[in-house]
């Protein structure tokens, strides 16, 4: 199939690393113009120097701002004044006991997690129905489907995603603009190799510390690998080109079935 969103530009939220990363140089090379978002100034330039230097074609530009804050979400509406494709991929996670998590903690979660998505969608959707075309993917997790015991915080606010994504595909019905989720399972980014060697022998050579983590620790995954963030970004792509028309209030799974469920 050949993607070509020559003439688009997209947010990607949180995208200095990581997934994010992934997906902003999936959706420029595709032909996107594509926003690099990070809370500061210096980590999005750094990033994009880094993207550019690897992909020389592609067209990255910066939208600054801490998308949690209302300050930091103007700056990036002011750098991104319209988007044809939004991608609300910025996202916190670590690990607490149940019932030490305090109320702040759970806030914070939600803000992040989930009212930075609203707060993006609510700006740039009506610019879509407008021009009766756009795309829009909330990047959730196998956590929304599986709440793990260690971080409740985090499954409960990637569950709630996914209804956000659901509500606002209702809101944006007949417009020619889509809305959906994308369900990320474990996935490889730098981060999860330093966790995974906590829990195996830091002496091994990665792929082969890699594989005894997914059979001790994540059995059930069909794959028995991480998920490359490459990976994720192919669905995000496609999601976000006119092939996906027909496609939206959906919740598409990129978890090397992960999730023990034939449906989300």
């Amino acid at each position: 199939m050949l993607v070509d969103l020559s003439g688009k530009t997209a947010l990607v939220t949180g995208s200095t690393q990581g997934i994010g990363a992934a997906i902003a140089v999936g959706l420029a090379k595709a032909g996107a113009r594509v926003a690099v978002n990070g809370r500061s100034a210096a980590s999005v330039g750094k990033a994009i120097d880094r993207l550019k230097g690897e992909h020389a074609a592609a067209e990255f530009f910066p939208a600054p701002g801490d998308i949690s804050t209302d300050e930091g979400a103007e700056q990036v509406f002011t750098a991104v004044p319209r988007a044809d494709i939004l991608v609300n991929n910025l996202g916190v996670f670590g690990a607490a006991p149940a019932l030490d998590i305090s109320d702040d903690e759970w806030r914070r979660y939600f803000e992040v997690n989930v009212l930075t998505a609203v707060r993006m969608i609510r700006h740039y959707l009506p610019g879509m129905k407008d021009r009766s075309w756009g795309r829009i993917q909330n990047i959730a997790s196998d956590s929304a489907l599986v709440t793990p015991a260690e971080m409740i915080h985090y499954g409960t606010s990637k569950t709630a995603l996914l209804a956000v994504s659901r509500g606002f595909a209702k809101e944006a019905a007949g417009s020619g603009v889509t809305v959906n989720s994308v369900i990320a399972g474990p996935t490889h980014t730098g981060g999860v190799e330093d966790f995974v060697y906590e829990l195996v022998d830091p002496g091994l050579p990665w792929e082969e510390a890699q594989r005894e983590f997914m059979v001790k620790h994540r059995p059930q995954s069909l794959i028995q690998r991480l998920i490359e963030p490459e990976e994720i970004a192919h669905m995000v792509v496609y999601l976000s080109s006119p092939l996906a028309s027909a496609t939206t209030g959906g919740a598409l799974r990129v978890d090397g079935g992960y999730v023990d469920s034939i449906v989300p």
